[in-house]
């Protein structure tokens, strides 16, 4: 993966103070928030398992990298950026630019129709040495890619005509109600309620866990 390819370069500034929702994507983001009339400062984030609420005070700009599926940065690398915000641009792409397996892990885990044995025999690895593997770096189970990957995926499809029905059957739900559940789940509200939502539809389009592109701005 070459040094280009490595994050999503997105940024936001709260013109009032707004309530704004995180919906999980399998990534995590390098941070630099600087709030009004402070220093700025720097924090990575978690994975998120469920749609996570954040305040954002009137007059917040914030730049954030978000970081390829899986990956993270050291405390080191944090405190480089904290101490020359101008520079994260270049100190991540130093950091992020070797190549490993973890991107090939979650491609395959995230692959359409994927099970986690599938995934495990295509990486030439057992299913518990998968398993294994994920734990040692400290990343969430084989699940949480496989299905959060068939959400994003089915999300990406509400912006067309298609029926619920449909949706659900091309990104390999049981049903309409299964794919009802699974949005609850992973962004709080069903498909019908996410449809009537094209900002927060595009969000969900964003380069990450299925659909990660090279380096992209995005301003949101």
């Amino acid at each position: 993966m070459v040094a280009d390819s490595v994050f999503f370069l997105w940024s936001h500034h709260s013109v009032e103070t707004e309530p704004v929702t995180v919906f999980p994507d399998g990534c995590r983001d390098v941070l630099v928030i600087h709030p009004p009339g402070t220093r700025p400062f720097v924090t990575l984030t978690p994975f998120d398992f469920r749609p996570r609420p954040v305040a954002l005070p009137r007059g917040t700009a914030i730049t954030g990298y978000r970081l390829r599926p899986g990956s993270a940065v050291d405390q080191p690398v944090l405190d480089a950026i904290a101490a020359n915000p101008a520079a994260a641009r270049e100190i991540l792409s130093h950091d992020l630019g070797a190549v490993d397996d973890v991107g090939t892990v979650i491609d395959a885990l995230a692959l359409p129709g994927a099970s986690v044995g599938s995934a495990a025999r295509s990486l030439g690895l057992s299913v518990r040495t998968l398993q294994r593997h994920l734990v040692g770096l400290h990343l969430p189970p084989p699940d949480y890619w496989r299905l959060l990957a068939r959400a994003r995926r089915a999300a990406a499809m509400l912006a067309d005509h298609a029926s619920l029905t449909d949706v659900a059957d091309s990104a390999g739900f049981t049903d309409q109600a299964h794919l009802t559940r699974e949005f609850v789940r992973w962004f709080g509200q069903t498909p019908g309620g996410l449809r009537r939502q094209p900002k927060v539809l595009d969000m969900l389009r964003q380069p990450a866990l299925g659909n990660w592109t090279s380096e992209q701005i995005s301003t949101r």
